[in-house]
């Protein structure tokens, strides 16, 4: 698996910065990648009557490609698949910098199972057997909270100022364009690495509890979803950051209580 894994990263990553063809986010297809076709056809099924363009892969190697060539809006991804696990597809696709959200549909759904395939880089986990309405709910969500939160308009027509980037030290996040950067380099933060970073700097040094920060990235499904999984989606954004959890410049974890922005080394907060 290891050589066939770097085979198939290596061609993903040389196919990615050719696809110059990208549709807008909202028209791009779901794609759905797993070898039970009868799973497919369910998955297909409700996402389409949810007004989805759907396309499928049943492996690995063709999940990797269909991602490169077709830059879904989102992955349905089971775990066992043939040629390449879902998760060394995973791990590809975040490797070449892509921040395609990513959904595990898997049999596998343990909570070590679960905390994996987070740590991998997904955006969210739905055990098998599972409601096709519950999924279909839950790839809604994740792309509405991938999408940048376009400006509202005022009475009138007069649209308001947008909000300013937030910024600590180095590190500034662009709330309007959905984006984040240290130094001027770009962290390439998946949907809920971006929330979780946003929803730290905003509480401004105050503490947030790993339940707020589930809120924050979750919102109402959170209520599923365990707290461990927080101190992934932390562990990951830090390693984006080159953050050093002893003594860190970025994110700080209150032990006991939660994390917190860190306090900058001198000066006010910019």
């Amino acid at each position: 698996m290891g050589r066939e894994s770097g085979l198939v990263a290596s061609s993903y990553d040389a196919a990615v910065p050719g696809s110059a063809q990208i549709d807008s986010p909202m028209t791009r297809p779901v794609l759905v990648v797993d070898d039970d076709a009868k799973i497919v056809r369910l998955v297909r099924t409700y996402l389409e009557r949810a007004g989805h363009r759907v396309i499928e892969a049943r492996d690995g190697r063709a999940a990797l490609a269909a991602i490169a060539l077709e830059m879904p809006s989102l992955v349905v991804l089971d775990v066992m698949l043939p040629e390449v696990d879902g998760l060394a597809v995973l791990r590809a696709v975040r490797r070449g910098g892509a921040t395609t959200p990513i959904l595990i549909l898997s049999a596998r759904g343990t909570v070590g199972d679960r905390i994996a395939g987070l740590a991998a880089g997904a955006d969210d986990y739905l055990p098998k057997p599972f409601s096709p309405s519950e999924l279909v709910l839950r790839v809604e969500r994740i792309l509405e909270r991938a999408q940048p939160t376009p400006a509202a308009t005022l009475e009138g027509g007069v649209a308001p100022p947008s909000r300013p980037p937030l910024r600590h030290g180095d590190l500034i996040v662009d709330r309007e364009r959905h984006e984040a950067s240290v130094a001027g380099r770009q962290l390439g933060l998946t949907s809920v690495e971006f929330r979780l970073l946003v929803a730290i700097l905003e509480a401004d040094g105050r503490v947030l509890s790993r339940d707020q920060l589930l809120d924050a990235v979750h919102g109402d499904d959170a209520v599923e979803i365990l707290d461990r999984t927080i101190d992934v989606h932390i562990r990951r954004l830090r390693d984006k950051l080159d953050d050093d959890p002893d003594e860190p410049r970025y994110v700080a974890t209150v032990r006991g209580a939660g994390y917190r922005a860190a306090p900058l080394p001198s000066g006010p907060r910019s």
